[in-house]
């Protein structure tokens, strides 16, 4: 597997910090390994600058945030503010350029499986017609359980390679907290994707050794593929 794609159920799940932690493990213990990381497209201010501050990473700006627009809104209304279009096509060549040269590529989406990147298409659509097979990341909170089943369902409509699904904890959560707002178990039951994780709640977000060890926690085998057989 070459290139990963996390998606969320909404806007503020956690991807980030997924994307951050599977990026800080690869760079401490796959340093054999060439990595490449893209935000497609985003709008105001936000990821690509946490990445950019936190990581060294060896690629341009252009080809981490091919697509950047200033109001935080949903992109084709964001775009349409400032006069311009949503250059998919410009996303599609940094992608294959990053494909083609890296190792592993991890790719953050914006929103959630259903967020518009356009008028016509949303991250789901993405997803599919990329080939990129998906993380979903779901938040712990009241309501998960139905946010995991409705995005999963449409995973599974739009015919998304979803290998599985990481919780994680926006806020500091206790362990019953997690256990009874989502129960494995049954949301496996009734998504029939496996749960793959649950990311803690971090106070600093910048260490990166912590992010490691985060994304230690987690089934990489499943999440990294054979790349994972490789570890230092």
């Amino acid at each position: 597997m070459k290139t990963l794609a996390i998606a969320g159920t909404d806007t503020d799940t956690g991807k980030t910090i997924l994307t951050g932690a599977l990026l800080a493990y690869c760079q401490q213990h796959l340093s054999d390994q060439s990595l490449g990381l893209m935000k497609p497209v985003q709008s105001g201010v936000g990821d690509r600058e946490w990445f950019q501050e936190i990581f060294d990473l060896d690629q341009s700006p252009q080809s981490l945030n091919p697509q950047f627009f200033e109001a935080p809104l949903a992109p084709p209304l964001a775009a349409e503010q400032e006069g311009r279009e949503i250059d998919l096509g410009q996303v599609w060549r940094e992608l294959q350029a990053l494909r083609n040269s890296r190792d592993l590529l991890l790719v953050e989406f914006l929103g959630g499986l259903g967020s518009p990147v356009t008028r016509e298409l949303t991250v789901a659509d993405l997803a599919r017609d990329w080939r990129l097979p998906t993380l979903l990341v779901v938040p712990v909170k009241l309501g998960a359980i139905a946010q995991a089943v409705a995005n999963v369902a449409l995973a599974r409509q739009m015919k998304v390679n979803l290998l599985g699904i990481i919780l994680n904890c926006v806020e500091p959560r206790s362990p019953e907290q997690i256990a009874q707002w989502t129960p494995q178990d049954l949301i496996e039951s009734l998504t029939q994707v496996r749960v793959l994780g649950c990311i803690p709640h971090l106070a600093d977000c910048r260490d990166t050794s912590k992010l490691a060890a985060v994304a230690a926690s987690l089934d990489l085998e499943t999440i990294l593929g054979r790349v994972s057989a490789r570890l230092s």
